[in-house]
């Protein structure tokens, strides 16, 4: 998700560009891609058995009918891409996420976590996308999830006419709500950003949900034990994932201050001009409350919040239950008392919007020169073999997805 997945339709590039990007460049122009995000209605529970992961070499497999047909693209990412998907028999649309076998390989692991996370949560939670379904064929692997048709929180946000510091809050209260669920049945969720926060539909009250549960992990303790690379999305990530000193619940506190920065002012706390400087700002936590214009109208309460988050060690940081009993957050709680006025704060959309669309600007200019120069310097060239594999590769999973009627039954 440049930061993520938008409502439009996004295309994956021609088979032409990917020919003269090469092995090398295809690579680096996929990470460059959209993470890929759900959309939802209502839904029953998986009832489906654990998936087996078999690997493309597998002669001539066993096969079923397959119980939905996939139709419009809705995102795509480095790894899959998420379709509309309609359950044959009920009529039921639903989002699919397509995960290409090959372009996997190696990181299977992924796909159990997700599959483990989503399974120990669905349908507990208003605010947690439900895992309908999962199976596999030989070149992709489905995970069907509801379809959020409602957008964006952030794309929501400035749809708008207003937007006030008491609405931050109730945004803030329903996610924070959310992941004092997730945390208390053992899961942390290690990628929370807006672009991962979906409505449900278009209506004015619609929920609220957290998705796209890739790099998620059941944890049996306090801590995970650092893995060999690090994850999520490089603003939104705690100092720990960057100090490889292992990582647990707190990694997503520090992800909810982040947002609630962002949900604030439009911009996130750690911008800098280059990747470097940005990681070195949140290993010191080095953020400001800048330009004062910005926030000026902010409450100290909101600050406070801020600041009890965007702590260095997860150990003082709060935890989702203790961020869910913070006094910003309880003013915005259901049954909390008259709060201030609207009149009485500053609509923040205008600030908002303008400091958003400015940054995002320089960063498409900044990361098509890193591109650019990335694909200057890469070292390897790829062969004609190797650029047609990959190709074939991506052919095969797409045509796949495209036609899909048999499925390799459960074991």
């Amino acid at each position: 998700m440049d930061a993520g997945t938008r409502t439009a339709l996004l295309r994956a590039p021609a088979a032409s560009t990917l020919s003269s990007l090469g092995l090398a460049g295809l690579l680096s122009f996929l990470l460059l891609l959209p993470r890929p995000s759900a959309r939802p209605p209502t839904s029953t529970a998986s009832t489906a058995s654990p998936i087996f992961l078999r690997t493309m070499a597998s002669s001539q497999p066993q096969t079923v009918p397959c119980a939905y047909k996939t139709g419009r693209t809705l995102g795509q990412g480095t790894y899959a891409v998420v379709k509309e998907a309609v359950h044959i028999k009920t009529g039921q649309y639903y989002a699919c996420k397509v995960i290409s076998k090959k372009l996997m390989e190696g990181r299977e692991h992924m796909v159990r976590n997700e599959i483990a996370a989503l399974k120990r949560v669905s349908q507990g939670h208003r605010s947690i996308v439900t895992l309908i379904d999962y199976f596999e064929t030989m070149n992709n692997l489905y995970l069907v999830t509801d379809l959020c048709v409602g957008g964006e929180l952030f794309d929501r946000i400035c749809e708008r006419g207003n937007y006030y510091e008491k609405d931050a809050a109730h945004i803030v209260r329903t996610i924070t709500d959310a992941v004092v669920y997730l945390h208390n049945q053992g899961i942390v969720h290690r990628d929370l950003k807006p672009e991962n926060l979906l409505f449900r539909d278009k209506s004015e009250h619609s929920d609220l949900l957290i998705a796209d549960f890739g790099l998620s992990r059941v944890v049996d303790d306090e801590k995970i034990t650092v893995l060999s690379t690090t994850c999520g999305t490089p603003g939104y990530m705690a100092p720990e994932i960057f100090k490889k000193t292992g990582h647990g619940k707190p990694v997503d506190m520090w992800a909810i201050g982040v947002i609630t920065y962002f949900l604030l002012c439009g911009y996130t706390p750690f911008d800098r001009d280059t990747t470097m400087e940005e990681m070195q700002a949140i290993i010191n936590a080095d953020y400001r409350f800048e330009p004062k214009e910005y926030w000026s109208e902010v409450s100290d309460q909101a600050k406070h919040f801020i600041d009890q988050l965007l702590t260095i060690d997860p150990s003082q940081r709060l935890t989702a239950k203790q961020a869910l009993d913070h006094p910003w957050l309880q003013s915005a709680a259901p049954d909390a008392g008259a709060t201030a006025a609207t009149d009485a704060q500053k609509d923040l959309l205008p600030d908002i919007k303008s400091a958003f669309n400015a940054k995002r600007t320089f960063r498409k200019a900044v990361n098509g020169i890193r591109l650019i120069n990335r694909l200057r310097t890469n070292e390897h060239v790829p062969n004609k073999d190797e650029i047609e594999k990959l190709r074939q590769s991506i052919r095969d999973a797409e045509d796949e997805s495209n036609n899909l009627d048999q499925v390799m039954p459960s074991q």
